[in-house]
């Protein structure tokens, strides 16, 4: 455990000038819970932040509903939540993220002939960062910056099978399961079945669920602590990139994704796990 602050970032009721009173105070509450990785006590924190307790409690009520932070009812700790980690990865993920991937995505348009993708959460939907578009007349073309549910978009999907049952459960919760095409993931249980084979063989297959005539391959790209910080995908004309040749191209996402995971100074969990 690191060592703790043994006196109040700021004594209540005297903000900083210029400076807004509530966020100064959220903001002193996530620094003190970030400097302890077992959680903190509420008392700790309003010991160690110079709030009251009430004003503590009502802080983290409202930064719990933002998945900022998180309480463990069985101890009575407060932890850093899921969202405080998203946002302090874009600062890495906006260092320098999309340039190296660009060669890899150069070298899977030239190795398949179809379009070759980056794309990444934000807001429970796919957003597609940038492309390199194939050579062929007829292509498949995803507008960068363009949104795609990520139950069924491949980069979605092989995101999504890095995540808890709970956290699939509140994309689910939050975004439903439309239905887009004949083909799109209309159930829990059917898209639970496709997570399943997702993790089985490393990469997602969007076999026309969100365009009709458009099928998708996809593998996902981890960060430094395994988790899910992008995936790749090559998109093609159904009738080009048939469901055969899906199956062939399948194994070359996933490893090129191993390779950039490697490349961003990433660690891709052990296959057999």
């Amino acid at each position: 455990m690191r060592e703790r602050r043994s006196t109040p970032a700021k004594a209540e009721g005297t903000p900083r000038s210029g400076s807004v009173q509530s966020v100064e105070r959220a903001l002193s509450l996530l620094e003190a819970l970030g400097e302890d990785e077992e959680g903190t006590r509420l008392t700790d924190l309003a010991q160690r932040t110079g709030l009251s307790p009430s004003t503590v409690h009502r802080l983290l009520t409202t930064l719990e509903q933002r998945r900022f932070v998180q309480f463990d009812p069985s101890d009575g700790m407060w932890h850093m939540g899921r969202q405080a980690f998203a946002v302090g990865s874009a600062f890495v993920r906006q260092r320098n993220f999309v340039a190296p991937t660009l060669p890899f995505l150069r070298r899977l348009r030239d190795q398949t002939r179809e379009t070759a993708n980056l794309g990444v959460v934000d807001d429970g939907e796919v957003v597609c960062l940038t492309q390199v578009e194939s050579r062929e007349i007829m292509r498949a073309i995803t507008r960068v910056g363009g949104r795609a549910p990520m139950a069924s978009s491949g980069m979605g999907k092989a995101i999504l099978s890095t995540y808890s049952e709970a956290d699939v459960a509140a994309v689910v919760a939050r975004h439903g399961l439309p239905k887009l095409t004949p083909r799109s993931l209309t159930s829990a249980a059917a898209l639970a079945d496709e997570l399943v084979r997702v993790r089985m063989c490393g990469y997602a297959v969007d076999d026309e669920e969100f365009v009709t005539g458009l099928r998708c391959v996809a593998a996902v790209v981890h960060d430094a602590q395994g988790e899910a910080l992008c995936a790749i995908s090559v998109s093609g004309l159904a009738t080009r990139l048939t469901p055969d040749r899906a199956a062939v191209l399948g194994p070359l996402l996933r490893d090129t994704a191993r390779e950039l995971t490697r490349t961003l100074g990433g660690r891709a969990p052990d296959p057999a796990g």
